[in-house]
C-alpha cells in the first residue's frame, strides 16, 4: 500500500504537466490573438469568412481533402515550402484564428493549399467561365491590344500579342521555354525546384491538349485548359484530375457535378472538357452548388498577407500564367530586341 501513493501521484503529475504544457501554456501564449490592422484600421487580416466559403469548408472536410493536403507553410530553415512557391512566409497562429477546425493536415499526398487562392490569375487575365471557342485567347485584357487566338486545328502561326509598353516589338508566347510577353503574369504556381523553368504548355498536339511532362509532381499549365488555379481550372481538376496531371492519384469528385442535356444555349458554367472526359454531343457538365462552394473555399485560402511577427522570405506566391495556344507546326515569331525577359524564380 505504501507504493500506491507515489504511483498515483506520478500518474496524476504526468497528466497534469501534459495538460499544462499542451493546453494552458499555448492558450496563454496565442489564445488572445486578434486580427492585425494598419494604423488607419483599413487593412485588417485575417477576416472572418462566411457564405459559400463556410459551406465549401464543410464540403472540403466531408470529402477527406484534409487527409492528402496540408494548409501550413513551414519555415524556410526546416523545409522547402517557400522555395516551392507555396507561400512567401511561414504560417503563423494568427492565420487561423477564425478557422474552426483548423485543417493543418498531417500528410501531403498533394501540394499545400494554404495559399492556393493567392496563386489564382488576376481577374483581367481570367477567361469567361465557358463558351469561348478557344481557351487560348487569354492575356488580352492584360495587354493594351488583344491577341488574336488561333484555333488548334489550324496550321497557321498565331498572331503575336503586343507588349504592354508602346513601341515594343511583339514577342512569341508559343515556343518552348520562350519568355512570355510583358504584362502577362509568369511563373508556375507550385513547381518543384527542378521544374522551375518548365512554365510553357507541355503538349503541342491538338489531339492531346492535356499532355505534360510525365511524372511531374506538381501541376503545370497545359494547353487547352483554363488558366491554372482559376475557378474554371479548379472545376476541371475536381471533375477530371488526370486530365491535368496524368500521374495524379486524386479521386474524381464527379458526384459534385451534373451532366445534363443542353436546351437552347450552352451554359456559361459548363466545364471545358476534352477527350474521354467530355460529355456526349448535346450534353454538358455543370457544377452543383456544393462544387461552387468548395471552389470558392479554395480560392479564398490566402496567407500571403504580411504579418509583423513573421518574416517574409520569398516574393508573392506565383500566379498562374494564361495558357498560350499550342499550334501544330507553328513557327514562333522572333523575340523583340530589348524586350524584358521573364524574371528568374
Amino acid at each position: 500500500m505504501k507504493g500506491l501513493a507515489p504511483l498515483f501521484l506520478g500518474i496524476f503529475g504526468t497528466f497534469a504537466f501534459s495538460w499544462i504544457g499542451l493546453t494552458v501554456i499555448p492558450t496563454w501564449q496565442i489564445g488572445h490573438l486578434n486580427p492585425e490592422a494598419d494604423e488607419e484600421g483599413t487593412d485588417i487580416y485575417p477576416r472572418p469568412q462566411s457564405g459559400m466559403f463556410a459551406r465549401g469548408e464543410h464540403v472540403y472536410a466531408a470529402n477527406g481533402c484534409v487527409y492528402c493536403h496540408s494548409q501550413q507553410v513551414r519555415a524556410d530553415y526546416i523545409a522547402d515550402d517557400i522555395e516551392r512557391k507555396w507561400g512567401n512566409r511561414r504560417s503563423a497562429p494568427r492565420d487561423y484564428i477564425f478557422e474552426r477546425p483548423v485543417f493543418l493536415g498531417k500528410m501531403r499526398m498533394g501540394q499545400d493549399l494554404a495559399n492556393i487562392g493567392a496563386r489564382a490569375p488576376a481577374p483581367e487575365e481570367s477567361p469567361a467561365p465557358a463558351g469561348a471557342a478557344s481557351p487560348a485567347a487569354q492575356g488580352a485584357a492584360a495587354s493594351p491590344a488583344a491577341a488574336q487566338a488561333t484555333s488548334p486545328s489550324s496550321g497557321s502561326s498565331p498572331a503575336p500579342s503586343l507588349a504592354a509598353s508602346p513601341g515594343t516589338s511583339p514577342a512569341s508566347a508559343v515556343s518552348q521555354n520562350a519568355s512570355p510577353p510583358p504584362g502577362q503574369r509568369t511563373g508556375v504556381a507550385s513547381p518543384s525546384p527542378g521544374q522551375m523553368a518548365n512554365t510553357t504548355p507541355g503538349g503541342s498536339s491538338p489531339a492531346a491538349p492535356s499532355a505534360q511532362t510525365p511524372g511531374a509532381p506538381w501541376p503545370i499549365q497545359t494547353a487547352g485548359l483554363p488558366p491554372m488555379y482559376s475557378a474554371a481550372w479548379h472545376h476541371v481538376h475536381l471533375y477530371a484530375p488526370r486530365s491535368i496531371n496524368p500521374d495524379s492519384n486524386m479521386p474524381a469528385y464527379r458526384f459534385l457535378y451534373e451532366k445534363r442535356r443542353i436546351t437552347g444555349e450552352r451554359s456559361a458554367e459548363a466545364l471545358e472538357l476534352s477527350g474521354s472526359d467530355a460529355p456526349p454531343a448535346g450534353w454538358e457538365v455543370v457544377p452543383t452548388y456544393d462544387a461552387k462552394c468548395v471552389v470558392a473555399y479554395l480560392m479564398g485560402l490566402n496567407q500571403s498577407h504580411p504579418l509583423k511577427e513573421v518574416r517574409s522570405v520569398g516574393g508573392a506566391p506565383a500566379v498562374a500564367p494564361s495558357p498560350a495556344p499550342a499550334v501544330q507546326g507553328a513557327s514562333p515569331a522572333p523575340a523583340a530586341a530589348g524586350s524584358p525577359a521573364a524574371p528568374k524564380k
